[in-house]
């Protein structure tokens, strides 16, 4: 595997500062062996995302404070199991069907936060749209990244929604707001995308 860092994608994710969706596009040289291949990525996409995390804590001044400690990443693949999931149901995003006087938004969709689902699996749209502390992302938003990501539309996508207790990574997601964890490939383009997502107050 290897990272697509050239991708006209990450510029265009860029623009969404308060995303906290975090993507990952992969390439592998190796045929496509359904979801051994899907393991692969979703390791080696977050592996990419705790290196990521490291470079950025080691640019920010409190890393010259050898007193305080870097984040101690644990992750187990072993433990992560993998269910297929419809690409179209994965990529939904839902319109806006109102918004109150508080600017609450209500979708059109089947899914919504509740008790119920507290720290569990959310879906991909809600972890864009709904991230803990706000954003200006709009479903056009949205459309545009997964455009982006695969322009070939749906009809060429495998997807997997894994686990989620196989990294610490997902901890702060596991207290409340909820966690995302996905693979997608795209047989047109013979890449693999990942989305991680979990996030706290």
């Amino acid at each position: 595997m290897r990272e697509c860092t050239n991708d006209p994608f990450y510029a265009l994710i860029k623009k969404h500062d308060r995303c906290v969706v975090e993507y990952c596009i992969m390439e592998s040289g190796a045929p496509h062996w359904g979801e051994a291949s899907h393991r692969d990525a979703v390791l080696f996409a977050m592996l990419k995302m705790i290196e990521r995390s490291i470079e950025e804590d080691l640019e920010t001044e409190a890393a010259y404070d050898v007193s305080v400690p870097l984040f101690p990443w644990t992750l187990d693949i072993a433990k992560a199991e993998a269910a297929p999931i419809d690409p179209a149901a994965l990529l939904f995003v839902p319109d806006i069907l109102r918004t109150d006087r508080n600017g609450v938004v209500f979708y059109d969709a089947d899914w919504e936060s509740n008790d119920q689902n507290c720290g569990g699996r959310i879906p991909y749209w809600y972890a864009f749209l709904e991230p803990p502390h706000g954003t200006h992302d709009t479903p056009d938003d949205l459309r545009e990244i997964n455009a982006a990501l695969f322009p070939q539309g749906t009809d060429a996508l495998e997807a997997y929604e894994w686990t989620a207790n196989w990294s610490n990574y997902f901890d702060a997601g596991h207290e409340w707001w909820g966690v995302l964890c996905c693979t997608v490939y795209d047989a047109h383009l013979n890449r693999y995308v990942a989305l991680f997502a979990s996030a706290t107050d």
